[in-house]
Order: C-alpha cells, then structure tokens, then sequence
C-alpha cells in the first residue's frame, strides 16, 4: 500500500529547491556522465557524522559523492543500476586504487537496505563508509583491511521502498519493503529449489545485482536487514519447502555457521540469542545465528543465489528488532555493529587463494573449476586466473580442473587459522606433452593427480603460507596419462527399497549436482523416481538442453535399471574431477529413471533369459504397447505409469532420450510401426538424424556394432552397424519412442542392452564395461544441431511455443517457456524459419558442423510494428503501472511453473464430503460472514421445491457493476446426480476467500475479476440422488422429471412449454449479458466439451471454444490424455487432448452453454470431472487435487483474449456498441464503452458497429501467455446516407429542394394569374357562388395525386398552402 507523505513546509521546500537547482548547474558544468556527476569540494563540517538523521535519496547521493572527492585515493563511487523510479543503485567501492581493476585483493560487499523500510542497514553502512575513510591514515587495523581486500558497499538496494517507508513503523505496516513494482527484492532472485519465475522489468534492482555479482565474482558477503536481532546463513529454503523447522543444510554448512558467528559473537545483544523483539519476545536464537530454512523458508532469497550461482559466500544479519526506528536510535545501532562489521570483512582473508595458469604460455586461465574433496561445492577462477577458497582451519586435497587441461591436485594442503594459504596451479594442456620438470604422477587410477607439496614459505608481511604445485622431478617413466575416473564400486541387482536407498543416498550426497523427484506412482503405489543431475538441478536453465534416460519399462528387462544406476553414481563420484563428466553436468540437465516398471520387477526372476514373468505391469499391460499411436487405435486402458510418464514428457522440454530394453543388442530408432501394420522400414522425417543418433551408441559398444547379437538365440537375426528401423524389425503399435518424437520436441531411440533379460548380478561388471563409454556418448549427442533463443525485438523477451520449422524435413519443434530452443540435425546446411502466433516470421540459413551445435538467434517483430518493432500510432491506452505489474503476473502464470507455484501456495485444510441442500447453504452463509468484504449471496430463484438456487460473487468490491472488469462464471449440478462439481466449486469458493489479502496472487487476482459461482442449478435432483452410485439416473433431472440442460430454449417459437424455475433462473442470469466466459461442471465422463450441443453444421468461433476447453484440459493431469477410461458410458476411450464438440459426445437441443453462447453472448465450456456421476466420499480430494489448477488457470484465462473501450472523438464512452469478432461472434460494449472478448491465440479481425458512426476495423493478435490486448475504438459520425458520403447526399439533396421551391413559385404565380382571368369572366355571377367556383375550378386543374393530397388537407392551412400542397 503506499502511503502520501506529510507536506513539506515552505522553508523546506524552498531549501530542497535550492539544492537540486544547484546540484544540477554543478552537473552541467562539470561534464561529467549521468551516472556520477562532478560537485563542488564539500567541507569537512559537511560530512561530519552526527548519527542522528536519516538520509534520503537526495541527501544519501550528495554525501556519498563528497566522500568520494574527498578520498579519491581509496574511494570511489559508481552505480550498478536504476531502480524502477529511476534513482542510482550507488555502491562506494573502497581500496588501495579503487579506479584500476588488479588481481590479489578478494573482493567483499555489504548489501542493505534491501527491504525499504528496514533503515537500520542503510546508516549504518554510510557510517561504516565514513569510518572506512577517515580512519585510514590513522588506525593500522583499519589501514591493512583496505589495502588488502577490495570492498563494495552498497548503502541501498531498493531506494524506492525507502522513500515510501516512514520513521518509527516498527512493524513495516506503513509500506516501503517491496520496490516500486511491489515485489520483494529478497523473493526475486532464481532459485535452487523452486523455479521462481517474475519479469525482468518488474526488478531492475534485482537484475542490476545479478549483473553486478557476475561481473564482480565476490569472495564474501554480508546482506542487511532489520526486524529482530540475529544472523542467518544458507540455506534459507528446502526442496520440501516445510514453512519452519527444516534444517537446510549447504555443503559449506560448518563454514557458514563460522562465518555468522564471527558476526553475532562482536555484537554485544546478537550474541545472548535473545533478542527480546516486542513482537516475538520468546523467539530465541542459540549464540545469535539460525539456519535461514530452520527460521522460516524463503524461496527466492540472495544469499542463496550468491552461493549457489556463484562463487561468493553471504550471511544475512538482521540488525534490530525495529525496522525503522526513530533516528536518536542510530548512534546506538551503529555502535552495536560496528565492530561486528569490520570483524566480518576480515574473515575474506581465510581458507587458500592462488591462481591457475598455462604451463606453455603462463598465461591465466579463467573459470577453472577448484574442487575441495569432501566439500560439494566449487567455484571458479576470475579473469586473471585468481581464486579466493574460503576454508576452517585444517587439511584438504584441492584439485584444479579446467577444460582442455590436465587436473592437477595437491593433497594435505594446510589452512592455518589467520591469512589464507596460498596455493598456485600451473596446469599442462592435453595436447602438449608435459616436460618433467612440472610433470605430475598418478599413484592410482581413481585418483587424479596428486602432487606432493616440496616448496613451503612463509612472507613475514602478508603471515600467509606459500605453496607451489609443481611436483618433484620424476624418475624415468612413461609419459603421465590423463587421470582415470572412478568407478562404480559395487554391482548388484537392486529390488525397489534397495534402490530407494541408493538414490535417496546419492541425492543426499551430493546435493549441489543431484536431485531426487517422482514422477507418479505405479499401480501398486511404488514411486517412478528420476534422479536429475546437473549443476543447477532444480530448474531448467535457459539455453541448457534436457536429457533423459529411462529404464526398466518392462520389468523382467533389468539391465537398464542397473546401468542407470552406475550411471549415476559414476556422474556424482567424478563430477569436478573428470572433465568430461564434469563438462556434461555443467553443460546438460540429465534425468535418469532406473525403473519405470517397479512392480514389475519385484516379481521378475534372476537368471531369466526370455520369459514374460514381469514384463507387464501389475494389470498386465505392457507399457510399451500402451502409448497413443499415429497408426493404430490402443484400446488398452492408459495406465497410470504410462500417464505419468505422458504428462512429464509434456511438463519438461526434452530434446534427446534413450529407453534402454533388454532381450537383443541393437539401438532401434522410429517409426515402430506403419499404416498397414506390416514388417517394413517405416521412415520419419528425421531418420537422418535418428541414425546419426543410434550409430553414437552402438558404434561405443564393442559388440552391439558387429550387428550379430544373439547368435545362440536368434542365430539368423543380423543389423548393420548395430541399428535398425524399429518397423523393419519387427511392427509396434502404441510405443513410447514414436510417441516422444510426434507429441514433443524429444528424438528417443530404444535401446537393446543384451541378449538375456535378468542376467545374473556377477555379469554386472561387464554390462558395464561395455555400456559406459555409449552412456556418455550418447548424451552427447543433445550437444548437436542447431539451438538458440527466439525473442521479442521489443523487449528481448523470449517467446514460448514459437515454431522452428527446418526446410524439407516435415518436423516441427517448439520453444520453451523462456523462448529457447534445440534442434537435431545432421551435418549440413539448412533452412531455418522462426514464427510465433502475432510475429512475422523470420528465415536464415544455418550450417551444422560435426562436432558442436551452432547457435541460431531469431529477434522476432510483432505484427503491425514497424521495423523497429514499435507500436503504430493512433489512439492508444495510456500505460498504468499497476496494469502493467498485473499482465506481468498473468505472464507469469501462463509460463513455467507459475500455475504450479500457486497451486502449491493455496493449499487449505479441508475436510471433503458431499453437502445436501441446508449444509450448502450454511456454507455459503458462513462464507459471507466471514469474508464479507469480498463475498455476496443473492438468490436467482427458486427450485421446483421451493430451495434457493444461490449466486455467491466473489470481488474486492461485489454487488458493484465493474464493467471493465471480466466476469466468469461457475456453475454445477444441472444434473442433481452429479453432485461432485457442487462440492468442487464449494471448496474453489473457499481456497479464494481463505487466501484473500494472503496470498498476493490469489488478492490480485479478485481484486481483477468479478467471480460469480452457482454451484447448485438444481437442488432438488440433488436431494434425491444417491452416493457410490456411478451410472444411476436417480436425481438426474428436476422434480417435473425435466432434463434441465433441454430446456433452455430462447426463442418462443421452440418452446412448448414454459421454463421450469430452475432454468428460468439461470436463464435470467446469462442475459445479463455481462459475462466474459462460464465454466460448468458436470459428471459421468473425462472430457471437457465446447459448443453447440446442438447438432450444427459448422461453429463460429470454434477454434477460440476449442482452444477455453484445451486451457482446462491442458492443466488437468488425465484429462488431456484422451483416455477417459469410462466403461460406463460408452465413450471412446480416446479423445484427441481431451476435449470435444459437445455435439460428438451427445446431440441435444436446448443446452445452457448453447443458450450462453447464442443469447448471453458468452462462451461456456462443459467440464465432466469424472467417469462416476456420484463417488464415494474418499474420492473428492483426489478429484479436487485434480481440479484445483484447471479451475485456477480459467481464472487467468479470463484475463486474456482482447479488451478495450468504444468511444467517440470526443472521448464519450459507447454503451450497446456490436463487436464482431472474425466476422461472425458478437459481444457488446457495456457501461463506460468497455469490452472484453476471450480469443485463441493468433490473429483476430473485429469489426465495431454502433448507431450513427462509422464503422471501424482492426486486427489484433492474441497470445497464449499474455493479458488481453487492450485497444481503443475511436468512432467517427457516420457521414454516409445510404451508403453515399453525406456532403453528397446533403448538396444533391439542397439542390433538389431549391428546384421544387423555384418551380412551385413558378406554378403559383401562373395560377394566380390564371385565376384573376376567370373571376374576372364570370363577374356576373351571383356573389355567394364565388368561392364555390373558385374551388371547382382550382380543383379542376389538379392531377390525382393532387386530389389525394387535398384529401389530407389540414383545415388550418392558407389557400396559399393549398394551392402548393396541390401542385406538388
């Protein structure tokens, strides 16, 4: 919330005025960059500290430029970015030279003021500046920390929030702690753990210190902050995210816990561990440090970042108990910490520092991996060849490694307690024959080099031990070999708890690289786990492929599963040591699942040979046969391995994977099968590259290359080169392979690993043997072909789904959420082409190499931009800055695991049942009593029986007309029988109000969106209807017996009867006409349906009512399997991605979502939750769970499509406007012009029509991850008159009548002399005749149509008008 501030008084605006006008003509005269410009020479009376103010932006920036011309000899100031409104990010960097970048100082940084309103930290580190620099010349203490470490101190890290916060909030009630976009700068950095997903331009400040970090490669940090007494070290979250308590333990975990308490043990109230905070007063902290996750779990955090991402090592202390006390407080805050602050620079100065160069040239080699054995965590050399290892005191085996070098390591390097050792690596290139003299010899093939320690100094002046790493001179012997890799050490064959243990085992171990997850569950509740290893495992990183390998899909085939096994403890075992392993861990993210088959396994038999015992699952289906296939129908129930694995498949953007079987030895690539089902080679457009990709396995294997596999089995059975098309060996249907290749970006090729299919565990060793060297060459292969990143040349923002199309192989791929991509070919050059819904395509020409992937970029320009990619001119809305925060969060939504995030940050307790008719209400009152500020009940009516049919609205402001606000719609139990839609909807109701004002994506969101719910249209079926009853009729229609989903007829002329109440009520609801979509929710299948119920030819609009039924079904974990699996009913079995025209499913007339569609002018999607209409009561959380995130993406779903307002020139709004979208589908503008209409993603063409205007015409483009487009339609006066321009019209028109008017005058005046002829003829006769003849003779004179027109002569008019009205 943001707070005005308190007006200035005249004097002080006056005074501020003053100083900014003259800071400015001090900028313009000293020419200096915008980002530091030159003032006037400060006194020392200016910069005298009195510890009793706080300093604003204004004032913090010219103190801060006075100490740096002051103490240019060792200061220097600089900024590292902007925050959102614009102020400089400054840092003081302070050393020896601070205007010349040179190696052998270790670089450290204070952070503070991170949180706006936490002020403490930012006083203290200007105090700390000051002190810093007047101190120099004359304490020695003082005067050897800057001259030996390089310090950066960044006062401010968010100097918007700052300016919001308020002097004496103690609680941070009065705002101020996120930025001026309102996020949290300490919530906003990448994380390990969960893939925190924000937008780039919503945390300049947070991209400024990722940038400035990288750049920088500090040593060590300390980040400041303000709310109790206490100092945190990493981790500060859990892969398990528990809210407290989990003890989320680094690799370096005893150094940090040393690192904080160098801290808290100098700070005379951190160090007791009770802070005595008022609103805490019994937390306590032992000596003064906690756990960051052990305290409370923080997602997203910078401490974590600097140590997982880089090579710097950050504690956070928090400084006082109050964020913002009063300022007569800060000379006693600055007296607390002072001494703690400087003790926690000097601790930069421990562990073992050196440098690695190049034995031939000396030169230095950067980003050299130093590996500490038993330490998990490395980091690497800066641009100088430096490094700066913080370690305790002790003994350690350190290893240099570096790509294209021998490793060298020297072991028992000793780290006394003081100054670091130094320890200096010069590395041999692999290519050059080493020379004795710096030659290393290998003691044992497991271990890489070691290199005994023969040269031991000390400098008296630094008080650091020197050691060098060049071994002592050989005896003649063969020249030094790379060093060999470790190797698995134990073979065995592994049931599912042993190989639980060993991955739980490995995860645990080795948790900078490893990460252990499930994928689902098999039958029989065994976990389908995958291990992912990597060097950032958690999250895909962008530009990094994904690789899978899987195993054990049928069960009695077991090597695999032990291979997968070696494999992952080999990649663990050498990760740092081996360059190649190391080079395939930091470069790909590996995901290996040892069993896919689990239960199968557990009853296979060792020493099998080719029996089926296992093979299936427990249901007896064979997992490979059981996939969607392009050929053939599988009508096989999908089992839930098979749709685990489907929706991981669609989850992760997998380029390469290998599914390793057992029973021959051969790599067999796709298609597995063919339209006839016959025996023949079966060609993909890439089988270049699938042979490419399966000679790269067999041709490592020295016996799966000869192509004779199993000579005593199948002795007849040959392979050229140890490859085969998978149909031309024997035909398949329903495999994963092809389903890999046709439904995602991943090329997959199954491997044969033997001709026995459980060998016994002593034949182990040798599978090994023959298998290691294919293993990793094959992962290899995702190194190939082309990748890249497609982007928006607006903002240089990635572009997710766009397609990359290769000229004359008729095989698409997609980019990833953050728009990159990867792409296998073969060598050769080719035609590449970039496009995405709303761009113009773009083409280049790409040439593949052998041996490394080439690098394609595509900048895309959005349609109607220019070349620039700008928007065009005209009427355009005026961007908001909360507008723009909100799209962001609907992006954020649409992209990567936003969906996920929320749904994981909503979970309520519950306590699922099916509610009759009185408990729902109560629920639904209890709902309005306790969230009243968001929530309003009214009835639409009544049932048959008489029981309400409720509405409950959900908003930040309900029973008000929102009109530029969407309005979706929920709605269940049409058919009482199917009762589990009104439970759903009764907890979807409850999840949003409970998280209201908590979670600030769910607040947003109903601070955005007016949420109406009915979740009972016909309570008196729901009275009657019974649980566990799947198929039964009973309650299925309304108490007159009437399918109330037939009884929604619009027009008079169809219907027979009138409406029954139910249908009368909703049908009053939907012609509102103010909604934006309606979702409802029925049971009795697995589908999602969209109009027309009816049978019609053809659908307006089908692919955006298509595209609102794939949004659900996407985001439901079966449905969008196509297999409903509903034997009940009849259904196929197999449903393109889950979702059908209602229609096809069952034809009826007089549905509500036609009635929507065609009277309420809204869409209406039909979701069926489930093949039983009633399930027992245990069901209901799984089909909640099942639910939750389809329901929460309609939510944000709504937000998309296009939106605008309708006005005239002259700004007026246009109530009742007609909008037709593609020339069909009408919505109409509401209160104050506004229109909201949901679209599919691409181009869209409207046309606007109202009452006295012009036409108008646009064409907009929609995305599938952005907010609505959002235009303004400018009406001109329709200036045409049947259809001609009305200046014509108007001319043509005034020249008529001149015409008519001129002629009736003539015809008058002829008249009238004609008329005085006769009356002068007849002047004889009697006088009461006169005006009889006139008339005869007038008349006599007219046509017929003058007759007429007398007929209607108005008794007032003038003989004048007579005579005119006659003549014309």
């Amino acid at each position: 919330m943001a707070h005005r501030r308190e007006p200035r008084s005249a004097t002080e605006k006056l005074r501020v005025s003053l100083f900014v006008s003259f800071v400015c003509i001090m900028f313009h005269l000293g020419g200096a960059d915008d980002r530091l410009p030159r003032t006037r020479s400060t006194s020392t009376g200016d910069t005298v500290e009195n510890y009793d103010k706080y300093y604003n932006y204004v004032e913090l920036t010219g103190r801060l430029r006075s100490y740096a011309e002051k103490y240019a000899h060792i200061a220097n100031l600089s900024s590292v970015g902007r925050s959102v409104q614009g102020r400089e990010l400054w840092v003081m960097r302070i050393t020896k030279d601070p205007h010349v970048e040179s190696p052998g100082k270790p670089r450290f940084k204070y952070i503070g003021n991170m949180h706006g309103d936490e002020t403490v930290s930012r006083q203290v580190l200007v105090y700390l500046v000051e002190y810093l620099l007047t101190k120099y010349e004359e304490e020695p203490r003082i005067a050897e920390l800057v001259n030996t470490t390089d310090i950066f101190i960044m006062p401010s890290m968010n100097p918007d929030g700052f300016e919001l916060s308020r002097e004496g909030d103690c609680a941070g009630h009065r705002g101020g702690r996120n930025n001026a976009k309102n996020k949290d700068l300490n919530r906003s950095f990448p994380d390990q753990y969960t893939n925190v997903i924000t937008n780039p331009d919503s945390i300049p400040e947070v991209m400024a210190v990722i940038r400035w970090m990288q750049d920088k490669q500090f040593v060590l940090s300390g980040n400041l902050h303000g709310g109790t007494v206490v100092a945190s070290y990493p981790f500060d979250d859990s892969a398990t995210h528990e809210e407290q308590g989990h003890y989320s333990q680094s690799a370096d975990d005893s150094l940090f816990r040393y690192l904080a308490l160098a801290y808290s043990k100098n700070h005379p109230v951190m160090k007791t561990g009770h802070p005595n905070c008022p609103d805490t007063p019994e937390e306590t902290f032992k000596d003064g440090i906690t756990n960051g996750a052990e305290w409370y779990d923080v997602a997203g955090g910078m401490q974590d970042y600097n140590y997982v991402h880089g090579n710097c090592l950050e504690i956070t202390m928090e400084l006082s108990c109050c964020k913002y006390p009063q300022a007569s407080q800060l000379l006693k805050e600055w007296n607390l910490n002072k001494e703690s602050l400087l003790a926690y620079i000097e601790k930069v100065h421990i562990g073992v520092r050196g440098y690695v160069k190049d034995h031939i040239s000396g030169s230095a080699i950067t980003n050299a991996s130093i590996v500490v054995a038993g330490i998990r965590h490395n980091l690497t050399t800066g641009r100088y060849g430096d490094y700066y290892r913080l370690l305790l005191p002790g003994a350690y085996n350190i290893t240099a490694v570096a790509t294209g070098y021998t490793p060298v390591t020297v072991n028992n390097v000793q780290v006394l307690d003081g100054n670091a050792t130094e320890l200096n690596f010069v590395l041999e290139p692999l290519a050059i024959d080493p020379k004795p003299a710096v030659s290393v010899t290998l003691t044992t093939p497991s271990t890489p080099s070691p290199t005994d320690i023969n040269t031991s100094t000390w400098n008296t002046n630094t008080q650091s031990q020197v050691v060098t790493s060049v071994g002592r001179k050989p005896t003649p012997s063969p020249s030094p070999t790379e060093p060999q890799p470790v190797q698995p050490q134990e073979f065995r064959h592994h049931n599912y708890a042993d190989m639980e243990l060993f991955l739980r085992k490995y995860s645990g171990e080795f948790p900078s690289i490893a990460h252990l997850y499930s994928i689902g569950r098999s039958v029989e509740g065994r976990e389908l786990y995958v291990m992912v290893i990597s060097d950032n495992p958690t999250v895909h990183e962008h530009g990094e492929p994904e690789f899978k390998y899987v195993g054990n899909m049928h069960g009695n085939e077991v090597v695999g599963r032990e291979l997968l096994l070696n494999l992952i403890e080999y990649l663990c075992l050498n990760y740092g040591t081996d360059r190649e392993v190391t080079e395939l861990v930091n470069n790909t993210r590996i995901h290996i699942m040892p069993s896919m088959n689990p239960d199968g396994y557990e009853v296979a038999n060792e020493g099998d040979v080719r029996s089926t015992r296992g093979r299936n699952n427990s249901n007896n289906f064979d997992l490979n046969r059981n996939f969607p296939d392009q050929f053939a129908t599988i009508k096989d129930p999908r089992q839930p391995e098979t749709i685990a694995m489907m929706n991981w498949l669609k989850s992760n953007p997998f380029v390469l994977s290998a599914n390793l079987h057992g029973g021959s030895l051969v790599v067999n690539y796709p298609f597995d099968d063919d339209l006839e089902g016959k025996r023949e080679y079966s060609k993909s457009p890439d089988d270049n590259v699938f042979q490419q990709l399966a000679r790269s396995y067999s041709q490592e294997n020295p016996l799966m290359h000869n192509g004779h596999p199993c000579v005593n089995l199948y002795p007849g059975e040959y392979f050229a080169d140890g490859i085969t098309n998978g149909a031309s060996w024997y035909n398949v249907a329903g495999g994963m392979q092809d389903w890999n290749y046709l439904n995602t970006n991943c090329f997959e090729v199954t491997i044969e690993l033997g001709c026995v299919k459980y060998p016994r565990a002593k034949e182990l060793p040798n599978y090994w043997e023959q298998n290691r060297q294919s293993l990793l060459q094959f992962i290899h292969q995702v190194h190939h072909g082309i990748k890249g990143t497609v982007s928006d040349i607006r903002d240089g923002m990635g572009i997710p789904n766009a397609t990359i199309q290769v000229e004359d192989i008729d095989h698409n791929i997609t980019t990833a959420h953050t728009g990159d991509y990867w792409r296998l070919l073969v060598p050769g050059t080719y035609a590449i082409t970039a496009s995405a819904h709303g761009y113009q395509s773009m083409r280049t020409f790409a040439t593949v190499s052998k041996d490394r992937v080439e690098v394609v970029d595509f900048r895309l320009t959005r349609l109607h931009s220019d070349p620039n990619g700008l928007w065009p001119s005209g009427p355009q809305p005026t961007p908001n800055p909360s507008e723009e925060e909100f799209e962001s969060l609907i992006k954020d939504l649409s992209l990567g695991q936003g969906l996920e995030r929320l749904v994981k940050s909503t979970d309520t307790e519950n306590n699922f049942r099916f509610r009759g008719y009185k408990e729902l209400s109560a629920f639904l009152r209890g709902l309005t009593l306790n969230f009243p500020k968001i929530t309003s009940l009214q009835s639409l009516g009544h049932s048959v029986e008489f029981r309400t049919i409720w509405a409950l609205e959900i908003s930040n402001n309900p029973g008000a007309a929102e009109p530029s606000e969407p309005k979706v719609r929920f709605v269940a139990g049409i058919h009482g029988n199917a009762p589990v839609g009104t439970e759903l909807l009764l907890e979807f109701a409850a999840l949003l109000c409970i998280n209201y004002g908590k979670n600030s994506v769910i607040t947003r969101l109903i601070n955005e969106t007016t949420i109406v719910i009915v979740p009972s249209i016909n309570p008196d079926g729901r009275e009657q209807a019974v649980e566990k009853q799947c198929v039964s009729t009973q309650g299925f229609t309304n108490t007159h017996g009437k399918d109330l989903d037939t009884d929604f007829y619009g027009n008079a002329s169809h219907r027979v009867v009138e409406p029954q109440p139910e249908t009368k009520a909703m049908m009053d609801m939907i012609l509102d006409k103010v909604y934006t979509l309606s979702v409802a929710l029925d049971g009795g299948s697995l589908v999602a349906t969209y109009p027309y119920d009816k049978p019609v030819q053809s659908v307006e609009n089908e692919g955006t009512l298509k595209y609102l039924a794939s949004v659900y079904s996407n985001n439901h974990p079966k449905m969008h399997l196509g297999n409903t699996g509903c034997s009940n009913n009849g259904q196929a079995s197999n449903i393109p991605d889950g979702i059908m025209r209602a229609a096809e499913r069952q034809s009826h007339m007089g549905s509500m979502k036609d009635f929507s569609m065609d009277f309420g002018h809204c869409p209406e999607i039909t979701v069926y939750t489930g093949c039983c209409v009633f399930p027992p009561t245990e069901q209901l959380t799984t089909l909640w769970a099942e639910n939750k995130k389809p329901l929460l993406s309609m939510l944000v779903e709504v937000h998309k499509g296009v939106r605008g307002i309708v006005r005239d020139k002259s700004g007026k709004p246009i109530v009742g406007a007609i909008i037709v979208l593609n020339g069909g589908v009408r919505v109409f503008s509401a209160e104050g012009g506004y229109f909201h209409a949901l679209l599919a993603p691409g181009n869209h063409n409207i046309e606007v029509v109202a009452d006295g205007y012009q036409q108008q015409r646009q064409e907009v483009v929609v995305s599938s991850y952005e907010a609505a487009s959002s235009i303004i339609i400018e009406f001109d006066m329709d200036h045409s008159i049947f259809g001609l321009p009305r200046e014509f019209v108007v001319a043509s028109a005034a020249a008529s009548m001149t015409a008519l008017v001129v002629t009736a005058c003539i015809i008058w005046c002829v008249c009238a002399a004609k008329s005085n002829r006769q009356k002068d003829g007849f002047h004889r006769l009697r006088q009461h005749r006169d005006e009889y003849d006139d008339e005869i003779r007038l008349t006599s004179m007219g046509s017929k149509k003058s007759l007429l027109a007398h007929e209607f002569q108005d008794e007032s008019e003038s003989d004048e008008e007579t005579l005119y009205a006659n003549k014309i």
